[in-house]
């Protein structure tokens, strides 16, 4: 992405060559139009139509690419009776032409950072035969490849698609082994019980590479587990994916920046590069820039054992039976490849030093010239950075999955920056603690609220041996004291929210000290909490901001309704580790949950007013339901009677207070105060009598309730399929005494022949592709004999009456209060969301200016206060 000081030379960007990302993933090649205000317009041509789309600087990727989301009809640009218009089209469309051929083996613009590997799409070298309408016949590949199964295809559990994807068989005997295979080198699609689908993109391959498959390994391995043979053009894409990447580090031993690989002619084309050359650190007896390359031993490595871990090595007994010899083989070799130390000590190293303030440049030219540096952190080496001295208490135990995604992290001794992805409840913050006591310097922990920053202090505290004079908080409700002088050298562990530091105004005296503190420490990890959360702007902020070793992202749900997780890719580094949601859950390290979608039938009158209201009011309509709020009463009277913990979801304020002041439960929302909140908490936590609380959208990632097994959902945030899996994530904590059956419930209400319920198909498809399936009710039995509220006509006449009093303000959903203005909120704006948040994005926003209310005409001032 541009930054600042590149915007005197934006103008150099017109009629330079770019590639559009349409909303299938496909790739077009397309020129720069047209540069203003920092928009720009980019063109490109399909099925002789000419199409154009303006972006703002912000949006550029961080490579040569235009994250452009679905273009709708309002988007395209086509030649029209307009003379002007026409004129102007077609001389941009001939001028598109011309270039037509500079398009041809189009390579990526070196100044975005990213290797031109990262644009491959194995789809367009799909050798699959296409229909008229578009449609893909892998059967009748041109290469024939997908027409010739194996003798024994049948005792083989994968098949790859020409397009990337590949489908296992869950009831194979080598199952699990495969699925941490491909879980390496592949993205999980989709998980149900007995066929999983993954897709390999470039991404993940890079992902292979960085934890150290090779190139022929991949390919082998997945030669051998295939049904059939693979496909030519799935063989290439892995070369191109793999051959240069993750072939170079860049390593920090004894606060030296060293240059590694083990192959001798990548290190030669670095070394015979003049930007790189005058990087150098140089010593005596080499005059050639040639001859800088060291040959070293690997004497170092050591396995790292975690406390808590079992200290025997994992390993796993693979059927000799109905499994061919060629694959038992593979098993054999990939666990000798990772459980052998022997030969990584063996191992010859290349490598040169690199003086540090030349650092950003050779990263720089490293990935021009597509070798990208994968960064490690030889912790180990670090003498110039104090211990932490702290460790992991001796009551703390890890379970499997947990000590194989730190394993993932710290493979070769060394610590890898990546992200790990585990579900809700599935003790994600015990690896973050874990991690940063295997490091053991400075710590950075960013979180997305204040609470989580308490809950990420209180989990340090509970696992590990820290102290609290080595703990300092930075955030709106808690700024500990900084360090100063000597005690500013000894080594802490630092808490914030992301907000906090990417703000980029005015702070007041003492946050502007905190957050020079946190700039001039070398941090040895940098801690992302919910790492998928954060726009890709605040990320770039908090990255340039603060120094470190290794960055560990966190996260449940590594998805957005936007292009931009990506980034986190090559911001933050590759996916480490993704766990099966379905197999903690049978194993019993999460609560086995029943997923129901109950429809409410619309009453007539909410209806008629339905059709004809505007979208917030009919989004407000279709949450008071009364039906809705019946099912709602009835689900909750059953549950408590069980002596179950319940809490109810609302995305609207207003349907937040007047469902719980009616039925009489405590609620708490972005406006409650921090002490009712904790006492809430407290009581639902602990006492008998409290067993249901209503929240709204600020209880979606920052609130840990182990007790809660039932949640009810009357109101959502569109068709965001994050926001639904997060809020499943807060009955997900596995529960005493588990047996087979369901321990957790989880209800969607939602009113039907509303807009609500193709929100609800959009939310289900992260859960669905997890191997979760939703039971769709429509009657419950025994409602009827219920008491319940809002029974007679009369009531559902007066709600009515009710909502269509109400102002727009009201039918909006909550804004949830960040930490965006340094804790200070100005009165005088107020942050508005797009209509795009209700397909599950949160891009965009704007800010409006409210004007002094006394100088308002009486008039306006009756309807809004």
């Amino acid at each position: 992405m541009l930054k600042s000081q590149d915007l005197g030379d934006l103008c150099k960007l017109k009629n330079q060559k770019c590639r559009v990302k349409r909303h299938n993933g496909e790739y077009v090649d397309a020129i720069v139009s047209q540069i203003e205000n920092e928009k720009i317009t980019v063109l490109f041509a399909q099925e002789g139509k000419l199409y154009s789309k303006r972006i703002t600087l912000l949006d550029f990727q961080i490579w040569n690419s235009f994250s452009i989301d679905v273009l709708k009809d309002s988007d395209k640009k086509t030649q029209n009776d307009n003379n002007n218009d026409k004129n102007n089209q077609t001389e941009e469309y001939e001028r598109f032409l011309k270039t037509k051929s500079f398009f041809s083996g189009i390579k990526f613009n070196d100044g975005f950072n990213v290797p031109k590997a990262a644009s491959a799409n194995a789809e367009t070298m799909s050798s699959a035969l296409t229909d008229d309408f578009g449609a893909k016949d892998y059967r009748s590949s041109k290469d024939g490849s997908n027409k010739k199964l194996k003798p024994d295809h049948k005792l083989r559990p994968l098949w790859v698609a020409p397009d990337g994807h590949i489908f296992l068989e869950s009831q194979s005997p080598v199952y699990k082994q495969v699925q941490d295979f491909l879980i390496a080198i592949a993205e999980p699609i989709c998980r149900p019980d007995f066929i999983h689908e993954y897709q390999m993109t470039a991404y993940s391959l890079y992902a292979a590479v960085s934890v150290g498959f090779q190139t022929s390994d991949i390919i082998e391995y997945l030669e051998r587990l295939s049904k059939s043979p693979l496909p030519e053009g799935i063989i290439n894409f892995i070369k191109l994916c793999t051959e240069s990447t993750g072939k170079v580090k860049l390593v920090l031993k004894h606060n030296r920046y060293f240059i590694e690989s083990k192959h001798s002619e990548i290190i030669q084309k670095l070394l015979k590069d003049k930007v790189i050359q005058e990087s150098l650190v140089e010593e005596k007896g080499k005059s050639k820039p040639e001859d800088a390359a060291t040959i070293v031993a690997q004497t170092n490595v050591q396995k790292i054992r975690f406390p808590g871990a079992n200290e025997a090595p994992i390993t796993t007994t693979v059927p000799l039976s109905n499994v061919p010899d060629d694959i038992n083989d593979f098993y054999t070799q990939l666990e000798e490849d990772e459980e052998d130390d022997e030969d990584v000590k063996k191992l010859k190293i290349l490598t040169f030093e690199i003086k540090q303030e030349s650092l950003e440049t050779v990263q720089k030219r490293c990935i021009e010239l597509d070798n990208p540096l994968l960064a490690e952190y030889d912790f180990r080496n670090d003498t110039d950075n104090p211990d932490l001295k702290i460790d992991l208490k001796p009551s703390t135990t890890l379970r499997p999955y947990q000590e194989k995604s730190l394993r993932k992290m710290f493979g070769n001794s060394r610590a890898r920056s990546g992200i790990i992805v585990l579900p809700c409840g599935a003790g994600k913050t015990l690896v973050g603690v874990t991690a940063a006591t295997t490091i053991n310097k400075r710590a950075l922990v960013l979180a997305n609220s204040n609470v989580s920053v308490e809950q990420w202090k209180a989990q340090f505290k509970l696992w590990s041996t820290i102290s609290e004079n080595q703990i300092i908080r930075f955030t709106r409700d808690h700024r500990d004291s900084v360090p100063e002088g000597e005690a500013a050298k000894k080594p802490v562990v630092c808490f914030s929210t992301y907000s906090m530091i990417a703000f980029s105004g005015k702070r007041s005296f003492e946050a502007e000290k905190a957050m020079k503190f946190i700039e001039s420490q070398e941090w040895g990890l940098l801690l992302l909490d919910e790492v998928h959360t954060i726009p890709a702007k605040m990320f770039r902020r908090v990255l340039t901001i603060v120094q470190a070793h290794c960055k560990l992202g966190l996260t449940a749900t590594l998805v957005r309704e936007d292009d931009k997780i990506t980034d986190l890719n090559f911001l933050i580094g590759p996916k480490i580790y993704e766990a099966n949601w379905m197999e903690l859950q049978k194993a019993g390290h999460i609560a086995k949950v029943q997923c129901a979608e109950v429809w409410c039938p619309m009453q007539p009158d909410f209806y008629a007013y339905y059709l004809t209201s505007s979208q917030a009011k009919k989004l407000l309509l279709a949450v008071m339901n009364p039906y809705k709020y019946r099912i709602c009463h009835f689900l909750i009277k059953f549950h408590e009677r069980r002596n179950d913990k319940i809490i109810v979801f609302s995305d609207n304020v207003y349907a937040l207070k007047r469902y719980a002041i009616e039925m009489g439960k405590p609620f708490l929302y972005g406006e409650t105060n921090q002490e009712e909140r904790m006492k809430i908490l407290k009581n639902f936590q602990n006492n008998p009598r409290v067993n249901t609380i209503f929240v709204s959208k600020i209880a979606d990632t920052s609130f840990d309730l182990p007790e809660a097994n039932v949640l009810i959902q009357v109101s959502a945030h569109g068709g965001s399929r994050r926001q639904e899996a997060q809020r499943l994530g807060r009955i997900l904590r596995a529960k005493k005494n588990a047996t087979d059956e369901f321990n957790a419930f989880f209800y969607s209400l939602v009113s039907q022949d509303t807009v609500e319920m193709g929100y609800s198909r959009k939310r289900q498809r992260f859960l669905v592709n997890q191997g979760y399936a939703y039971k769709v009710v429509n009657h419950l039995p025994g409602i009827e004999k219920e008491d319940l509220k809002l029974s007679t006509k009369e009531e559902q006449l007066s709600l009515l009456r009710d909502v269509l009093r109400t102002n727009d303000a009201d039918a909006e959903e909550e804004r949830t209060k960040d930490d965006l203005y340094d804790g200070i909120r100005d009165s005088n704006y107020s942050k508005r969301e797009g209509d795009h948040v209700h397909s599950g994005g949160y891009g965009g926003t704007y800010s409006v200016a409210k004007g002094n209310i006394e100088s308002r005409h009486p008039l306006f001032k009756r309807f809004r206060s």
